[in-house]
């Protein structure tokens, strides 16, 4: 860098620091796969060079195909609503990169960015690791200094190579297991799932919030090699749906032998498949509580049904017009994607209309298949290098008799299937967490 390069450098704001850390790092949103680099050797050598921050805090680890964000906001509000100075952090952001990185729900000062980028510029330059890489380590940095009663550390992707995959957790979540990345984590649900269970650490407890057949003996053994407690909070709890009155998730929660231990709770997060979430987020505070934590009951309750007001959680099954009904969902693989449209379809509606972005990447394939012939769709592209064609998506949605609409910029497609539907339809908006990112009413 040349002298003159460094003073403008050191006047950089926060977006033009950002637009350096984008051009300097491989960032896996922009190029996939290629930014992604199968050991921990940055993200040690990163850590060694701030002190070792991740080790000054303590932290709960969750990892998993789909549900590790909303349990990772289900968690932290409830560490949060018992007093707890609890800090957050997840990935990819929806609106502003400071949303990876949350104390009590507030998101990070853009100048912290800022100085924490000038202050290690010269090592970031000279290793020059993943974007992901950098943010982790900012983020250990952060609730090192910040002196957070505890961190909840969401997994990137994947979990025994991932970059958060340095800390000595409390406890170790792992939420399910389903087929994405499988082009970095293998090609079945037990290679997978394997990945996952390598957060598992030696002599910490392990919850696993959802059993399925495929991944209980891996999770099994490798909790056994590690001299790991492990607990599946399907054996241990029941979470049972009552009511969706007026978008919110009603439901019971009994123990093992049928006693009821929470009656009418609420959740904030609406979708049916948020029970299971919830099913693992209650046996982890039950794990927490052995450990020497002291969570009430009412901080369950306040937690669950405030997780977005305390987390400021975005774009989970989130209504973001009533008339007619608008919403969206960060849902991107066949799972996810699956459990959005069984809650859709408890509900009557005269028409729907789907405005779906998707990346390269997913089995788009196999995802279509699941949305119904006779619904309207528009097909969108994010602005992401990764992002697939509509033209492309049309094709594809052909092969399962789809017929579909390019609407290239998300929000021309919601504006058109706004002024089309009426009072008794609903807009579904997602496939891609980069499409919904780019919606201006969110």
């Amino acid at each position: 860098f040349s002298s003159y390069f460094c003073v403008l450098f050191y006047k950089m704001n926060y977006q033009q620091t950002l637009n350096y850390l984008y051009n300097l790092l491989p960032v896996f949103h922009r190029i996939g796969a290629k930014a992604y680099k199968a050991d921990l050797s940055n993200t040690l050598k990163l850590c060694n060079h701030l002190q070792n921050p991740q080790s000054k805090f303590k932290s709960i680890h969750i990892a998993g195909t789909n549900g590790k964000g909303s349990t990772s906001h289900f968690l932290a509000a409830i560490l949060q609503s018992a007093g707890y100075k609890t800090g957050l952090y997840t990935s990819p952001h929806l609106k502003d990169f400071t949303e990876r990185f949350r104390i009590n729900g507030k998101s990070i000062k853009k100048a912290k960015i800022v100085e924490f980028v000038k202050t290690n510029k010269n090592y970031i330059e000279e290793l020059k690791p993943s974007f992901f890489e950098l943010s982790v380590a900012m983020a250990f940095d952060f609730f090192s200094k910040e002196i957070v009663d505890i961190a909840v550390i969401e997994v990137g992707l994947g979990g025994r190579l991932d970059s958060t995959n340095v800390i000595l957790p409390e406890l170790s979540i792992i939420t399910n297991i389903g087929l994405d990345h499988i082009d970095i984590l293998g090609d079945s649900i037990e290679k997978i799932a394997s990945e996952k269970a390598g957060i598992i650490k030696p002599n910490i407890p392990v919850v696993i919030s959802e059993k399925q057949v495929e991944t209980q003996k891996v999770f099994l053994e490798k909790a056994e090699e590690n001299n790991s407690e492990i607990f599946f909070a399907e054996d241990n709890l029941n979470v049972v749906f009552k009511d969706n009155k007026n978008f919110k998730l009603i439901f019971d929660v009994f123990d093992s032998d049928e006693n009821l231990l929470y009656k009418n709770l609420s959740s904030q997060l609406i979708g049916n498949y948020q029970l299971k979430n919830i099913g693992g987020v209650l046996e982890a505070v039950i794990q927490l509580r052995k450990i020497g934590y002291t969570i009430s009951d009412e901080a369950i309750r306040n937690g669950i049904s405030k997780v977005s007001t305390l987390t400021g959680l975005k774009g989970r099954f989130q209504i973001l017009e009533n008339d007619p009904l608008i919403i969206c969902d960060t849902g991107h693989n066949e799972h996810g994607i699956s459990e959005v449209l069984k809650h859709i379809n408890q509900f009557q509606f005269n028409q729907k209309y789907f405005i779906l972005g998707f990346m390269k990447d997913k089995d788009i394939y196999r995802i279509l298949s699941l949305f119904p012939k006779t619904a309207n769709f528009y097909f969108c592209q994010a602005n992401s290098p990764r992002s697939e064609t509509p033209e492309n998506l049309i094709e594809i949605a052909k092969l399962h008799g789809i017929t579909g609409y390019s609407i290239l910029n998300v929000n021309d497609a919601i504006k058109k299937a706004r002024k089309l539907a009426k009072k008794n339809d609903i807009i579904y908006i997602g496939g891609s967490t980069f499409v919904v990112s780019e919606i201006d009413i969110l």
